[in-house]
């Protein structure tokens, strides 16, 4: 069995690790974190007196402990690790507890005495924006001149669209282990997909240096984002409680605190106008982006700057201007989630499309298709960079072909025309990403590769293994670089005491950044080994020596290419390498090359390349009760050589079904009081194996190879999630037919049984 079916089966048996599943060190302490029920309010005083004195109780420690810097900003220091004068959302973080047991930290959070003076709290984006509340300065960006291409079209539309907020959901719940070591050490056992900034937020908050602190993941039960930023939250809490103690703790946040104390994907306000040929060709589009940041800034600048980067999705826009702006509430700082913006700004360019195919009377695959980006000189986007050979228009006609799209579309019209009580609807959307950290110099990762005498391999990098099959993908890239048997390679934890400095596992970079660095290690140790195989052979071969260049990895052997007898186990010449002193250890590095972005003008080639990817969706939907129900997805995805084509089309199904979450029942509501009212399973629907469609067909589009990355591939984890759009105006299509497609419907996202009624009865006569 080799190791990728093993780790397949230690999750299916339970057997494989998360922190929480590790055996508890002796003298464990339990931690708790006490929160604001306030949206915003003044701390006038509190007590923590009685609570300390509680027996079984070993620290209850608020801002005044903190030993380091009360700052867990990861970009922007603008968010507290532990309130100081004022709360400033439901969930924050004011005091933390640690004792023998869970029990005993609830008994101590009792006995807590906080005097609040609530202070007005702002909780929508509307009251935001009155308040003129911002995060940080607005953002532009354009090209050509909008507003002259809006007045010279033919057409012209223009509109509002409300984004949700989403909750990541990952199974495993934000948790953190501290074992504190001699001196000043200590090691943090963190569910986070960045290793480093949660090494050097918790080391700020000890007031320690980051060579004193390691952080060590094995796995994350899921991330989505929701790890990036926030798992350091956990850790830095876990890191005071156990300096405060010099005892091990471990927090874990339940599933009811996580959803309270985390923040989500970011909602958006998006007003858009766009002017259009009588052929539906755009002329000009102009987009004024709003996106709720929360309390704090977190990542949401980064984030507004990729939806700004996706504004266009997979459309040429001759005149493109966008404004964004960030702005601040009352509520937990939002974050980085599975597409970072790309989702919000492809729900605004394809509502844009969908209703110019309404207006004009079209089929809204041939206004998509006038639209794509071709071969063709002038191919630019709104922010300077050439897109090269973009196979959008030859993916739509074999995509149409293989899913009967026009002939299913011939066949919803005449279900439609003889049903009273149910429509079908039908849409294809396309997806264009870009592939890397817009961030430039996160486009970085290290590796460190150890041989050992016994032939047997040891990886390590700098990214985190969640569910996506990071580790699998690299072990099959060591494998296929020594030329040996998967079952001979191991990916250990990853750990900052062995790969510093390290960029997180986010952007859907991880194959890219870490397969390299983990190549570039190889091949430095493949070079030394050439260079003394030669003596190797003619020691045991006698004859002419061979040359460094004639030495070949293959079969689980060294072979000299111009003597075929000439050929020695990998085991037998690793100890041959120990015994002659020749290092089978080696670092690697990558960096990703020919970018450049300059975010003051807002122009450049920030991507490295673009991952293409379309979804043809069905809905059938109910209009006395709305429920929409998918009864067929077809999904064509240009992904390059895939390294791992199983855990590929696993990332693709995943992904289109957490974003059709995101646009049909994933609300989230909150209290006039800014708490969150759906912070359960019971009041929060993801999508569930009853919302797979009957009919799931998945492609992957063969014959492009990706030049400049690892064996060819392409990135695979963030492209699929905004295939989830072609099932939302699918529905949008189906409330469309009650009117015969002649009005617009009022449409926002997410599209609940809920608002698809509100829509119908707002298209029915007279209203």
């Amino acid at each position: 069995m080799n190791l990728s079916a093993e780790n397949a089966l230690y999750y299916v048996t339970g057997e494989a690790a998360f922190v929480d599943d590790m055996p508890e060190p002796s003298r464990l302490l339990h931690g708790l974190v006490v929160t604001s029920a306030e949206a915003h309010a003044r701390i006038r005083s509190f007590d923590l007196e009685a609570a300390r004195r509680l027996p079984g109780v070993a620290a209850v420690l608020s801002s005044r402990d903190i030993p380091g810097h009360n700052q867990m900003g990861p970009v922007i220091r603008d968010e507290l690790c532990l309130a100081e004068q004022e709360v400033t959302f439901a969930g924050q973080a004011v005091f933390l507890i640690a004792a023998e047991t869970m029990e005993l930290c609830r008994q101590a959070a009792a006995e807590i005495r906080v005097e609040y003076e609530p202070l007005p709290a702002i909780l929508s984006l509307e009251q935001a924006m009155e308040a003129q509340s911002l995060l940080g300065p607005p953002r532009t960006m354009c090209r050509g001149d909008a507003e002259a291409g809006l007045r010279a079209a033919a057409h012209r539309i223009s509109g509002t669209l409300r984004t949700g907020a989403q909750e990541h959901w990952y199974l495993e719940t934000q948790v953190c282990l501290c074992v504190p070591g001699e001196g000043r050490e200590m090691t943090v056992y963190s569910s986070t997909q960045h290793p480093s900034e949660t090494q050097a937020l918790a080391a700020g908050v000890l007031g320690i240096s980051r060579n004193e602190v390691a952080v060590e993941v094995k796995r994350l039960g899921g991330g989505f984002g929701g790890k990036e930023t926030q798992a350091n939250h956990t850790a830095c809490w876990t890191a005071l409680l156990s300096r405060a103690t010099g005892r091990p703790v471990k927090i874990r946040l339940n599933r009811d605190q996580d959803m309270i104390m985390t923040g989500k994907r970011h909602r958006f306000r998006i007003g858009y106008s766009a002017g259009f040929d009588s052929d539906g060709l755009l002329q000009a589009v102009r987009f004024d982006f709003h996106s709720d940041g929360g309390a704090a800034s977190d990542l949401s600048f980064a984030i507004m700057e990729r939806a700004m980067l996706h504004a266009d999705n997979a459309y040429f826009v001759p005149n493109m201007e966008i404004r964004a702006s960030v702005w601040k509430t009352n509520l937990p700082s939002n974050t980085a989630m599975r597409g970072f913006g790309g989702p919000q700004a492809m729900a605004a360019i394809e509502t844009i499309l969908d209703r110019i195919a309404r207006h004009l009377g079209k089929d809204p695959l041939e206004v998509r298709k006038r639209n794509f980006y071709r071969h063709a000189p002038g191919n630019v986007t709104h922010y300077g960079q050439t897109v090269v050979e973009p196979p959008l228009s030859e993916m739509a006609d074999r995509l149409a072909a293989s899913s009967d799209y026009h002939t299913r579309r011939r066949a919803a019209a005449d279900f439609n025309a003889c049903h009273e009580f149910f429509r079908k609807g039908i849409a294809l959307t396309p997806v264009k990403f870009g592939i890397s950290f817009t961030t430039t110099f996160l486009n970085q990762a290290g590796a460190l590769v150890l041989i050992y005498a016994d032939g047997t391999v040891a990886v390590n990098h700098g990214g985190t293994e969640m569910g996506q099959g990071l580790n699998a993908k690299i072990q099959a890239i060591a494998a296929a670089g020594f030329g040996l048997p998967a079952g001979q390679i191991k990916v250990n934890a990853t750990s900052t005491s062995r790969v510093p400095n390290t960029s997180p596992t986010a952007a859907s970079s991880g194959s890219d950044l870490n397969g390299m660095a983990v190549r570039n290690a190889i091949e430095t140790l493949k070079q030394r080994i050439a260079e003394a195989m030669p003596a190797v052979f003619a020691d045991r071969f006698g004859g002419e020596k061979s040359s460094a260049e004639d030495i070949v990895f293959e079969g689980g052997c060294i072979q000299d290419r111009r003597r075929p007898g000439c050929s020695v186990p990998f085991s037998e010449a690793m100890r041959e390498m120990n015994l002659r002193q020749v290092s089978l250890a080696a670092s690697g590095f990558y960096r990703t090359p020919d970018i450049g972005w300059d975010k003051a003008r807002g122009w450049g080639k920030p991507f490295h390349y673009y991952v293409y990817t379309m979804a043809v969706s069905e809905v059938l939907l109910d209009l006395l009760t709305g429920e929409a129900r998918l009864l067929r997805v077809d999904i064509l995805h240009e992904g390059g050589r895939s390294i791992e084509p199983g855990i590929d089309r696993g990332q693709i199904e995943g992904g289109f079904l957490q974003g059709v979450g995101w646009c049909t029942t994933e609300e989230i509501k909150w209290d006039e009081g800014g708490r969150l009212l759906t912070h359960s399973p019971d009041t929060y629907k993801i999508p569930t194996s009853g919302d797979v469609p009957p009919v799931f067909h998945v492609e992957l589009l063969e014959g492009r190879p990706n030049p400049g990355t690892v064996h060819g591939s392409k990135a695979i984890g963030e492209p699929p999630f905004m295939l989830g759009l072609s099932a939302w105006l699918a529905i949008k299509d189906a409330i469309s037919a009650t009117a015969g497609h002649r009005e617009e419907p009022d449409f926002d996202l997410p599209a609940t049984g809920e608002a698809i009624l509100l829509s119908l009865q707002r298209l029915k006569p007279g209203r």
